[in-house]
């Protein structure tokens, strides 16, 4: 096997060894026909990109059939865009597979013309160089300066930015085509960069200092859900509308776990929940309609623009005096015509009613609290009680019905135990196994 580098652009960056290797070598591949150097008769392996799953099975595609050429032909030619030494999934497995010999033919990569189009020395610079598809782990840790490759989608892009954590650069370098005829090196706004910058397979980022360490748990967490997307048959089928009861279902084990007060169980429900909201983002992601990085930028902007007794000159003493900002922030921006819209009408009744009394508080408008004999007003009024003392009613009365819920099993446990069945127990029994658990 003969394993050679096509140079990053034109044939003008071909070497000599890679010619010469070309045309000894009659039974030839190329890894893809994507790349301005071409190799006369070569057969690419663009139909398997297409047709597989993942890059993971495209590259193993790609070695088995490699070595099953070599087997039928003796010498085979792979030739590959850049060098093969540098970035190459593919030559890696093939130099780590003892079924073949490889013998490599070095060449330019697209790293001798960042260097060049930077004016940057690497070594001098400590540049760490990573692959944009795993940003998130290979340059966990790091601060820059970095060179990130393989920028060939907006989701890489966006998986990049969602990555950095604290304050992200306010600019970086895009190289684009380098030693192309349409060659553009430009300077793009991070917040800018998965929006402005139309990406393909040569595409760089520079990335000069970050402010904080990138933190690549939750952009990794968005690979794995992506991954879970492409290969398993349950999630491929999955869409907003059918995800919707598994939200439902997860926000309430979180409210459960809160409820419970084990710090285990509520991380655990909370990296469910996180999951259903990663799913949703990956869904329209795929659509072209936004992305994960996009949904924290726009929270981000909405709690700063709701918060202007912190990041303004509002001044705001009392959690009542936020509320009453945050209620006339919100009807502003969504340009409401009540205070009332967009309170979901579905919500369960003491939730909706807590709502709908907390907008009318906030313009200094308060429900009684004297209900009398109907029993809608009466809950209602409830409600305003439990406002008043700063009591969420529906948390309270969830765990009221939990207390009696465990009180209950334990009275059925009891009964149990002196061999008494509840459903058929005279109610004077029934009242003292429960006083007993009490």
């Amino acid at each position: 096997m003969v394993v050679v580098g096509l140079g990053p652009a034109g044939p003008e960056c071909l070497t000599q060894a890679a010619k010469a290797a070309i045309e000894r070598v009659p039974v030839r591949f190329v890894r893809t026909v994507r790349h301005p150097s071409s190799v006369a008769g070569a057969v690419s392996f663009d139909a398997l990109y297409e047709r597989a799953g993942s890059l993971d099975e495209v590259y193993a595609g790609i070695v088995d059939a490699l070595v099953e050429a070599a087997g039928e032909h003796g010498e085979v030619l792979y030739a590959v865009p850049g060098s093969p030494l540098v970035a190459e999934r593919t030559v890696e497995l093939l130099r780590a597979d003892d079924r073949v010999a490889v013998e490599m033919v070095p060449a330019l990569s697209f790293l001798d013309l960042a260097w060049a189009s930077l004016g940057v020395d690497p070594v001098a610079a400590g540049v760490r160089v990573v692959d944009g598809h795993r940003f998130a782990v290979e340059a966990a840790g790091e601060r820059g300066p970095l060179l990130v490759a393989q920028c060939d989608s907006a989701a890489t892009l966006s998986d990049v930015k969602l990555a950095v954590e604290g304050e992200p650069p306010a600019e970086v370098v895009v190289l684009y085509h380098l030693g192309l005829a349409d060659e553009r090196v430009s300077t793009v706004a991070w917040a800018d960069l998965d929006r402005e910058v139309r990406p393909d397979h040569l595409t760089t980022l520079w990335i000069p200092v970050l402010g904080a360490p990138v933190a690549g748990e939750v952009a990794r967490f968005a690979e794995l859900v992506r991954t879970l997307r492409a290969r398993c048959p349950w999630d491929r089928e999955q869409t907003h509308q059918t995800l919707s009861r598994h939200l439902v279902e997860e926000t309430y084990e979180v409210l459960d776990a809160i409820d419970g007060g084990d710090p285990d169980h509520l991380e655990e429900e909370l990296g469910d929940l996180l999951f259903q909201v990663v799913f949703h983002a990956t869904l329209a992601a795929e659509e072209g309609e936004f992305t994960l990085a996009d949904v924290a930028r726009r929270v981000h902007d909405k709690l700063v623009g709701r918060h202007p007794h912190v990041f303004g000159d509002v001044v705001a003493d009392t959690a009542g005096q936020v509320m009453r900002n945050w209620e006339h922030i919100k009807q502003a921006e969504k340009g409401s015509a009540s205070l009332m819209d967009g309170i979901p009408p579905h919500l369960p009744s003491l939730l909706y009613a807590h709502k709908v009394q907390r907008k009318a508080a906030s313009v200094g408008l308060e429900p009684s609290t004297d209900g009398g004999d109907d029993v809608g007003a009466a809950l209602f009024a409830l409600v305003a009680a439990a406002r008043h003392a700063g009591i969420d009613p529906e948390s309270a009365l969830r765990a009221t019905t939990l207390r009696f819920r465990n009180r209950f099993v334990a009275v059925e446990r009891l009964a149990a135990e002196r061999g008494v069945e509840l459903r058929s127990a005279a109610a004077a029994e029934v009242a003292a196994l429960w006083d007993g658990v009490g």
